[in-house]
C-alpha cells in the first residue's frame, strides 16, 4: 500500500506506508508511479514473510 502526494509543480512523490520509505519523488506520470511501486522490495513484508515460513516450519517440525 503506497501514499501519493502531489508537489506544487504538479508532479508526485509516492511513498510505502508498511516500511515509510520514499519509493519515488518528483514523478510525472501514474504509470511511472506505479511501475516503480511494483518494484519496490518492502523490507518489512519480506521479514515478516519470512518469520511466518520460519514458524510454520518450526509448527511442522514439532508435530511430528
Amino acid at each position: 500500500m503506497y501514499s501519493r502526494t502531489q508537489n506544487e509543480n504538479g508532479s508526485y512523490n509516492t511513498r510505502c506506508l508498511d516500511c515509510f520509505m520514499t519509493i519515488a519523488f518528483c514523478v510525472e506520470t501514474d504509470e511511472e508511479l506505479d511501475r516503480l511501486e511494483v518494484h519496490h522490495v518492502c523490507p518489512e513484508k519480506a521479514l515478516a514473510g519470512l518469520l511466518a515460513r520460519e514458524k510454520s516450519i518450526a509448527s511442522k517440525s514439532l508435530s511430528n
